[in-house]
């Protein structure tokens, strides 16, 4: 429970930065994620707010993958550089519902907090830190992604 206490007092911290920030941030963005990161899936973005959606895959236990769908609201503030699209943080706070293994058919919730670096254009990376928390499970991994998106 501090775990998520703690995760929810980012969000609160994110908001307020992201107040000021707005502005360095396009209106409107679509990303297709190729990689765990939120998930395999769509992401929609506006302002410095976005909600994504897809399977989610990852290793609890080395050689066993455990599936998820997965979906969530992302928050994103600090922008850094000085490109039309800048790289940022991010706090994202999602529902994953299991698929298989240990989670099968079970809810579960996912506080991610992260970094990422838009590489080229659209072309984006992304590394953070993402806790699983469920009935009497959790978990905390780094969870790396890969995606594209487009902004207008």
């Amino acid at each position: 429970m501090k775990k998520v206490f703690v995760f929810s007092l980012m969000i609160c911290l994110a908001g307020l930065i992201s107040a000021q920030q707005t502005r360095r941030f396009s209106t409107h963005e679509l990303s297709i994620n190729g990689f765990r990161n939120p998930s395999i899936g769509l992401e929609y973005r506006y302002r410095f707010v976005s909600v994504h959606g897809g399977l989610y895959l990852t290793n609890f236990v080395a050689g066993e993958t455990t599936r998820f769908l997965k979906t969530g609201a992302t928050f994103w503030f600090l922008p850094v550089g000085k490109r039309e699209n800048p790289s940022s943080f991010y706090l994202q706070l999602s529902y994953l519902r299991g698929l298989n293994r240990a989670y099968a058919k079970e809810n579960a919730f996912s506080p991610d907090l992260g970094f990422r670096w838009m590489v080229w254009k659209g072309l984006n990376l992304r590394v953070g830190a993402v806790g699983v928390f469920g009935k009497g499970k959790s978990s905390i991994l780094w969870t790396p992604g890969i995606g594209y998106a487009v902004f207008w």
